[in-house]
């Protein structure tokens, strides 16, 4: 190092980049954690838990790479560090006092007053470590946590046991460790429906509490790992309506591409409809995305994708998530090696059943603009999966703009604040070219006088966002009288 005096500053780079808020597309996810790792393993089970980084996300949840098994961290994943966009809402549905197995005593080494435990899932609350005998004494030392040793969590979900040196067990080599550990294969699709036998919200039931605790309306719901089970994918396209009685939202469902579902990109349409995946609030998605050496479900990416256009388009859903750069490496089935690679071709055959694919033009990126529906329903508000958002994300604020003047006197100064209100509203809309129209009226013939003694006014608006330009033509011709008139000019 060479001689310095003086004063010097240096700097390094950020290690996190503040994710971009958005609400618009507040996603809501349901899956299972590695709650074992949370800082409160017990507390967030079937309950909203919404965070804003990903550091909270870790401690409000835990962190696992095992995708697989831990099927919220792949929207942890995506959302905080492959996309950045914040907040997320998770619905946990990992039971510790019921999805858990007992650990057999395993006897570890000690060095250096260090023992690691080759266990995942490990709950410390369940652990118990004693001195084998023979082992610095006679009949087994049961050692007390704190007292004679801390436990803490390396960065592989394995537990740690340091050992004090004021301990009963200073002096041990080897220690026996039992206890119990999550276990997540124990979660099955009822866990995520919410059917239970004891009753009480669970799993899906749980998007009900959403708005009361939080304060936010779901924009997006997904279960990525589950939601292409088709009793999952039908029971969670149902919940996006009509949510706290009012609300609404919208959702994307894999389709299933493991061994046993769809494999090829011309067996989607069947393997759609066999799922029941016809619903407008729902964009189906397939097959699963590859990033480097992980592979995600399709929808952990697309969730967070879209909440980020959102959020970077003054959080109005206006925009199609289609043709948009993902940052990823590859297209793969659900047993995360089988690569598929659709040309544009195939991928429009595939957007042609309603669903929405990836391909590899400059870069790999989103393909796919139409909701589930399609081609059975071919209305522009829903079909058109962006326009569909627009509607419900409108309707969810109207709702919550005007909850205030529910039981206000139903006079004309009611009536004039709603209508110049949402005019004013859709009209700075229409100006940023957010859409072609939103306008509000209130008729009479829509109003008759039966329904305004019931206390009950009924007003009519007209919404109009822009489709995608899905399909541009430029049609290319042959002039030979520009040729004569060059060849003309010339001669002379």
């Amino acid at each position: 190092m060479a001689f310095q005096h003086g004063v010097r500053v240096s700097e390094q780079p950020t290690s996190l980049i503040a994710p971009v808020l958005g609400t618009a597309g507040l996603q809501v996810v349901f899956g299972t954690a590695p709650v074992n790792l949370a800082e409160d393993p017990y507390n967030v089970t079937n309950t909203p838990v919404i965070a804003y980084s990903w550091s909270e996300a870790v401690k409000k949840l835990g962190y696992s790479a095992d995708y697989a098994k831990y099927t919220l961290c792949q929207s942890m994943y995506a959302s905080f560090q492959l996309i950045g966009v914040a907040p997320v809402v998770f619905v946990n549905v990992l039971d510790p006092k019921k999805h858990k197995k007992k650990i057999d005593p395993a006897t570890v080494q000690v060095e250096d007053m260090e023992a690691l435990v080759p266990v995942t899932g490990l709950l410390l609350d369940t652990v118990k470590i004693s001195v084998p005998a023979g082992d610095g004494g006679g009949d087994p030392t049961a050692l007390a946590n704190g007292a004679d040793y801390l436990l803490s969590f390396d960065d592989d979900g394995q537990v740690l046991i340091t050992l004090t040196t004021a301990g009963a067990g200073a002096a041990a080599t080897t220690i026996t460790v039992e206890g119990t550990a999550i276990d997540p294969d124990a979660v099955d699709e009822n866990d995520v429906i919410g059917v239970s036998a004891t009753g009480g919200e669970k799993g899906f039931e749980v998007l009900r509490q959403v708005y009361p605790k939080l304060g936010m309306t779901p924009g997006l719901i997904l279960a990525p790992g589950w939601s292409h089970i088709p009793d999952v994918g039908i029971v969670m396209a149902a919940k996006t309506e009509e949510i706290n009685g009012y609300f609404r939202c919208e959702g994307f469902i894999d389709i299933d591409s493991t061994a046993t579902g769809c494999t090829a990109y011309d067996k989607v349409k069947v393997a759609k409809e066999s799922a029941g995946c016809t619903n407008k609030h729902i964009m189906a998605l397939w097959p699963c995305i590859a990033v480097g050496s992980s592979w995600f479900w399709y929808s952990a990416i697309m969730g967070a994708l879209t909440t980020y256009i959102d959020a970077n388009n003054d959080d109005v859903p206006n925009l199609s998530p289609s043709n948009k750069l993902i940052g990823v490496t590859g297209t793969v089935l659900a047993d995360g090696e089988t690569e598929v690679v659709l040309d544009q071709l195939q991928g429009n055959a595939v957007n042609s059943f309603g669903v929405t694919t990836a391909i590899n033009v400059n870069g790999w990126r989103t393909w796919g603009n139409r909701s589930a529906c399609y081609p059975a329903n071919t209305d522009p508000k829903d079909m058109w999966f962006c326009c569909r958002r627009f509607f419900s994300w409108w309707a969810n604020s109207f709702i919550l703009t005007y909850f205030q003047k529910v039981d206000d006197p139903a006079n004309v100064r009611l009536i004039e604040t709603i209508v110049d209100t949402e005019n004013i509203r859709g009209g700075a809309y229409v100006s940023a070219g957010k859409c072609a129209r939103a306008e509000i009226t209130f008729n009479m013939d829509e109003n008759p006088v039966t329904n305004l003694i019931d206390g009950k006014l009924t007003f009519h608006q007209y919404l109009t966002p822009y489709p995608p330009a899905e399909d541009i033509h430029n049609i290319l011709e042959f002039d030979p009288y520009a040729l004569e008139s060059a060849l003309g000019a010339a001669a002379t």
